[in-house]
């Protein structure tokens, strides 16, 4: 293709995954179905942890903020990728393309704040139960919240400035199924070393930051476990925060992989398939997780799947 300035094109193409119309086909069914269960068990979250009054909890006030988190997170990139399956040429614009990396940049990073906040809430009830509606109050995870929120957009706004600025001129075919950081600054032909070099310590700062913290809180958690005497009081203890531990590690061994390793070992080809996981598995995995594995949030749904069944009854019966 002819060097030319993109940006003034206004237009990319973005790649995906290529194949026969069979295959995009089976994979537009795939990735649908995906989606909908991952709309569905979110909202199912929200819902519950609202109107069943025995989960106004810190605890689960973070639960329905992370499930709120992952619709939006999923829906940045989900519905476009779908599209351009049924699509012979996936285009979008400049401006949408930059308006899908800031806000699923933005969202990525508010929910490493938000489990890091989510580990916070655990060691206190864990390490500090007596002080835990204190230190935990409403007010407080409010704050909280607003904080993950607020700093999760607020740094993003600088590296998506930047790439909202480089000249495009060498291709404008984007070899991924959204947006990202790497083929877009692959797709630049100035010189991106500074902004490399800025995107991998921010990275590091939020991704490696808060995984320390959610670390070390893990550490004092599992401390204070082994010191309770009762094996029944150890295995309560830990069932309050095994959820979130297997969200953590599932999230962010994916993360670290794509956006801390070295430049030298990225390949774009497996990035697309790495960020499969946490752009669509996960947030579908999140609520299955926190549905399954704990008991409360099993009888709120069970209380109301009834309550629906019963309430249809009446309507038909009328």
């Amino acid at each position: 293709m002819e060097s030319k300035n993109i940006t003034a094109a206004k237009e990319f193409i973005i790649l995906g995954f290529t194949g026969s119309l069979k295959i995009r086909l089976f994979l537009f069914l795939t990735f649908s179905l995906i989606y909908v269960i991952t709309c569905l068990g979110n909202v199912v979250i929200i819902t519950i942890t609202r109107s069943d009054y025995r989960l106004h909890t810190p605890m689960y006030f973070f639960i329905s903020n992370l499930s709120f988190l992952d619709l939006g997170y999923t829906s940045s990139t989900v519905p476009k990728m779908l599209a351009n399956f049924l699509s012979e040429r996936g285009t979008i614009s400049f401006v949408g393309c930059i308006t899908q990396l800031y806000f699923f940049l933005s969202l990525g990073v508010t929910e490493n704040f938000l489990l890091a906040a989510m580990a916070y809430d655990r060691y206190v009830a864990i390490c500090n139960p007596l002080r835990y509606a204190v230190v935990m109050s409403k007010r407080v995870c409010i704050q909280l919240v607003i904080v993950c929120w607020f700093t999760g957009f607020l740094s993003i706004v600088m590296p998506a400035t930047f790439i909202a600025r480089l000249p495009y001129c060498a291709s404008n075919i984007i070899n991924h199924f959204f947006c990202d950081i790497s083929p877009l600054i692959q797709l630049s032909c100035s010189d991106t070393h500074i902004l490399e070099k800025l995107n991998f310590i921010t990275a590091i700062i939020v991704i490696l930051g808060t995984f320390f913290l959610i670390t070390m809180s893990y550490i004092r958690i599992v401390s204070t476990i082994l010191r309770i005497r009762s094996s029944v009081g150890r295995k309560k203890a830990f069932s309050t925060c095994a959820s979130h531990l297997m969200v953590v590690l599932i999230y962010y061994g994916t993360i670290i992989f794509m956006y801390i390793r070295p430049k030298a070992d990225s390949s774009l080809d497996l990035d697309k398939v790495m960020a499969l996981f946490y752009c669509i598995v996960t947030p579908m995995l999140n609520p299955i997780i926190y549905s399954f594995r704990n008991k409360e949030m099993k009888r709120a749904l069970k209380k109301g799947i009834c309550r629906k069944i019963i309430f249809s009854h009446i309507v038909v019966v009328r």
